[in-house]
């Protein structure tokens, strides 16, 4: 076999991997509108705000494998990286993130293979978010392949703080000043605060609207019971 033809092999082999990770994409977005549209129609509450998903670029599928002492191989790319595909998941108020994990995860084929809840256990710096790493079958002409894909799940105010820590940490390749560090880290403290405020003004809404259905009802039931009485006063009218 010749370099060039030795090349194509792989030029092929990249392409039909990547073909496999965007196909697993596209099928875990689906199962998750699909879930989410459910719950709307279950529950009148859609706990999910958005969803975006994205492939590892070539280049950083390549630096990811040497920061990890691999020879830059398709095999070693499949066998060790978790994240070539990715899912994230944005939710209003942090008490939506354990349901939906669990809806996922309850999903007959889809596997989980390892969880990092930084939800309970935050990083250092304050990052917080549910991490999931799960295989889903892509059925292809030659039959079932299990791809990875890894699933984030996180608040609108922990995706905003995540945003922020990442061009940070590109801008100073992982080596930013300390009172960026220190600010970030107040910056995050002050991004639980929210979720809790909002999460807390959320719960005193669903209390009104409930009060609201609960007297809607009980009128209801008194306008029945005034109808049957006048039922009841004109049946024993006289003849």
């Amino acid at each position: 076999m010749t370099k060039e033809s030795g090349e194509f092999d792989q030029i092929d082999q990249w392409k039909s991997t990547m073909f496999l990770y965007s196909s697993a994409l596209k099928s875990i977005n689906t199962k998750i509108e699909i879930l989410n549209n459910e719950f709307i129609q279950l529950y009148n509450y859609n706990p999910i705000e958005h969803i975006t998903s994205r492939l590892k670029t070539p280049e950083s599928i390549v630096k990811k494998l040497k920061h990890d002492g691999c020879e830059v191989t398709i095999d070693n790319m499949v066998e060790h990286l978790n994240d070539i595909a990715g899912i994230r998941i944005i939710c209003s108020f942090m008490s939506d993130i354990y349901p939906i994990a669990d809806m996922i995860a309850r999903q007959a084929d889809i596997t989980v293979l390892h969880v990092k809840d930084y939800i309970k256990y935050p990083k250092a710096n304050g990052y917080k978010s549910y991490h999931m790493v799960v295989t889903i079958p892509v059925y292809l002409s030659e039959g079932k392949r299990d791809t990875k894909v890894e699933i984030q799940i996180r608040t609108i105010a922990m995706d905003f703080w995540a945003s922020l820590e990442h061009k940070i940490a590109y801008k100073f390749e992982g080596k930013a000043p300390d009172y960026l560090e220190r600010e970030l880290k107040s910056c995050a403290d002050m991004v639980d605060m929210l979720d809790m405020k909002m999460f807390s003004l959320n719960q005193a809404i669903m209390a009104v609207e409930e009060e609201e259905r609960r007297r809607e009802e009980e009128k209801r039931r008194e306008r029945e019971k005034a109808e049957r009485k006048q039922e009841e006063l004109a049946g024993n009218g006289p003849t």
